[in-house]
């Protein structure tokens, strides 16, 4: 890369060591970034278990299941079908777990005063997480991330997987295309959309560059006026010019436009914008992005089930929203568990249309809706849009009150 990435640079010293003399017997990966993970694992590999030896010098070890001792074992006894040894030691967490452990940490350290030379111990921290700045790092994760220091950094290489800030995402983005056989230019607006969409997750962003890339490098079609030195077409009175098809080209650029066609996360901006339309109870609006929402889907209305999952998730998002009462994006992430949440840009308007809801009852009620309709359109109706315009016109109309007449009923179930 031309200009060296700050996000980079921790793992970027790395490989850059692990082909040198100057090569560390041993070296934690802190952190939870598994592309940066991804790319030390592939230089280390690369670097010193070759293809033909990998099966007798590789191996793979989790601290649940293995005893230290025996790793230290490990690394200290020759391999006889490999000259050089890389052990992975998963599960750094269980280390650190109740009791002193003075006994492992002693057998750490009379392994590391002497190391066999021929083995390479990586220690992976992966039950931390380390943002951006360093400064803003989750008080348990600073306090195990400093008892690491102090018991291993004597002895191994420290390398920081913090996240990848969004302005180096970037320019790998750009920098990744252009290295791409054949280069790829991507336009700077479709960068900063793939990265803003994906929530500068590195390896979605690495697995929907590729398939950018694929997208616009491959032979498209497309209709041209005839050259004059292939004949002269005449055309009728009235008739538009004759047009004849142009051999396959590759465009080689991702734009904008690809961006929002190919990544899934850019799909769900018109997602958010239909529950936004919802929440404010503006039907026309709702009514609108919906159609342009099937328009827009490769199924039309046969992914309108995929669309009711978009949809149930996101009222159960608002609904944990408001029982816990968040105002602040960064609450979000205390609340929405792995897997549960938003992409990043979605944040603020979830919360801001959650909070157009009055109660409970409100968004347990939207949820009923999208499940009656999930349930009607596996039953194979008639009109599949049919049904989702009235799920839509449902889900926009403010409910009406019910008056019931009281009841023994909780008294009895007493």
């Amino acid at each position: 890369m031309a200009t060296p990435l700050r996000s980079f640079a921790s793992t970027d010293r790395f490989l850059a060591e692990i082909v040198t003399p100057a090569i560390k017997p041993g070296y934690v990966l802190l952190g939870d970034e598994i592309f940066l993970f991804d790319r030390c694992r592939k230089a280390v590999l690369a670097a010193l278990a070759p293809e033909e030896t990998r099966d007798f010098c590789l191996h793979d070890l989790d601290l649940a299941e293995t005893s230290i001792f025996d790793i230290l074992d490990r690394a200290q006894t020759p391999s006889l079908m490999a000259p050089f040894q890389v052990i992975f030691v998963r599960g750094l967490k269980a280390l650190y777990g109740r009791g002193s452990k003075k006994e492992e940490f002693a057998a750490i350290d009379a392994y590391f005063r002497s190391p066999n030379p021929s083995a390479l111990i990586l220690f992976v921290a992966d039950h931390l997480r380390i943002p951006t700045d360093l400064r803003k790092m989750d008080y348990q994760d600073k306090e195990r991330y400093e008892k690491i220091r102090e018991t291993l950094g004597d002895w191994c290489g420290m390398v920081e997987l913090a996240r990848v800030e969004e302005s180096d995402a970037i320019k790998w983005v750009t920098h990744t295309a252009e290295s791409a056989n054949p280069p790829v230019r991507i336009d700077p607006d479709a960068a900063r959309e793939l990265v803003d969409a994906l929530g500068a997750d590195m390896m979605l962003i690495a697995s929907e560059l590729d398939k950018l890339i694929l997208y616009v490098t491959a032979p498209q079609s497309q209709s041209r006026a005839p050259h004059p030195r292939e004949g002269v077409i005449v055309a009728k009175a009235g008739e538009a010019s004759p047009q004849i098809d142009a051999p396959p080209i590759a465009k080689n650029r991702i734009t904008l436009g690809d961006v929002e066609t190919m990544v899934l996360a850019a799909k769900q901006r018109s997602l958010y914008e239909l529950t936004d339309a919802i929440s404010a109870k503006d039907r026309p609006r709702a009514l609108l992005l919906l159609h342009g929402l099937l328009n827009a889907s490769d199924g039309g209305e046969d992914a309108a089930i995929g669309h009711l999952y978009m949809l149930a998730r996101t009222f159960r998002q608002m609904l944990i929203i408001s029982e816990k009462n968040v105002r602040d994006s960064r609450a979000i992430w205390a609340v929405l568990w792995q897997g549960f949440r938003m992409p990043p840009f979605a944040a603020e308007d979830l919360i801001k249309q959650a909070r157009r809801y009055k109660s409970r009852r409100e968004l347990t009620r939207a949820i009923r809706l999208v499940a009656r309709a999930d349930l009607e359109l596996r039953s194979s109706p008639a009109n599949k849009l049919l049904v989702l315009e009235r799920l839509i016109l449902d889900l926009s109309t403010e409910p009406k009150p019910t008056h019931q007449a009281p009841t023994h009923q909780f008294a009895m179930e007493l």
